[in-house]
């Protein structure tokens, strides 16, 4: 059989730990083709973002568009896009050129590390472009905050803003909880018919997660592609983070990253 063909938009992260870098060795772990159309080149450690250049939109395009034509893609997974111009780029091609493709977005906003990756005009276009695009969209929690405009305090405020976010359009959303403060993490699936469902996993005491939502969003986006329903892609996903944190080789002197390979 020949391998699942997945495309990842996103930046580059030069410590290799998110990113593009992470979205290659997460689909490679799990027998996928990569195909990659990068958005950003940026100068990080696990400390923290440094510079970022942006690519011409034009060329994020004539990426997208040279994977698609020609090799295609079984599912596409949307990280960093950088500026509105780009955003609107992506959202364009992919409008064309991938009707019939499974779409995971993955709202990047901030870094672990604190830095802002999308302003305003993003985020206007995440909700107007990509989320009706979308099989599938994964903020975490102050993600979710700054798309549905209140706080996520109480499990009533989860549901309110599962609600929310799939009235922008996505088929399904999956509310990620590492950013709580309990012993476990919770992420919630939420989908128009269905109860919400949750997959939870003993929190992990590390500082070694830089990554872990690159890694999650793309990891689905293979189940995804294999043909998977997106509850057993999320499953298959999460147990592979779960593994990689607990995996973690500990390196940097800041959030260091995940072990994609899993050794």
């Amino acid at each position: 059989m020949k391998p699942v063909r997945l495309l990842a938009i996103a930046g580059s992260d030069s410590s290799g730990g998110a990113g593009i870098q992470a979205d290659i060795k997460t689909a490679s772990a799990l027998g996928a083709y990569a195909m990659t159309a990068i958005t950003a080149v940026t100068a990080q450690d696990t400390t923290g973002v440094g510079s970022i250049h942006l690519v011409p939109a034009d060329v994020v395009r004539e990426q997208i568009e040279r994977c698609l034509w020609d090799i295609g893609a079984d599912a596409i997974k949307i990280g960093m896009l950088g500026s509105r111009e780009i955003a609107d780029s992506v959202a364009a091609a992919l409008a064309r050129s991938a009707k019939d493709i499974p779409i995971v977005v993955d709202p990047v906003m901030i870094s672990t590390s604190g830095a802002e990756l999308a302003d305003d005009s993003v985020v206007d276009v995440l909700k107007a472009s990509f989320f009706p695009l979308a099989q599938l969209i994964t903020p975490n929690l102050p993600e979710a905050e700054r798309l549905c405009g209140f706080p996520l305090q109480a499990g009533d405020d989860l549901l309110r803003a599962g609600k929310v976010l799939l009235s922008l359009g996505p088929r399904a959303v999956l509310l990620k909880g590492g950013h709580g403060g309990s012993n476990t993490v919770t992420d919630l699936l939420f989908t128009p018919n269905e109860s919400p469902r949750a997959y939870i996993a003993k929190r992990v005491d590390t500082k070694h997660t830089h990554g872990t939502g690159c890694t999650l969003a793309t990891a689905i986006a293979c189940g995804l592609g294999e043909g998977m329903p997106v509850g057993d892609a999320i499953q298959q996903a999460h147990d592979f983070v779960q593994r990689a944190i607990r995996t973690a080789p500990g390196f940097g002197s800041g959030n260091g990253p995940i072990d994609h390979l899993q050794r």
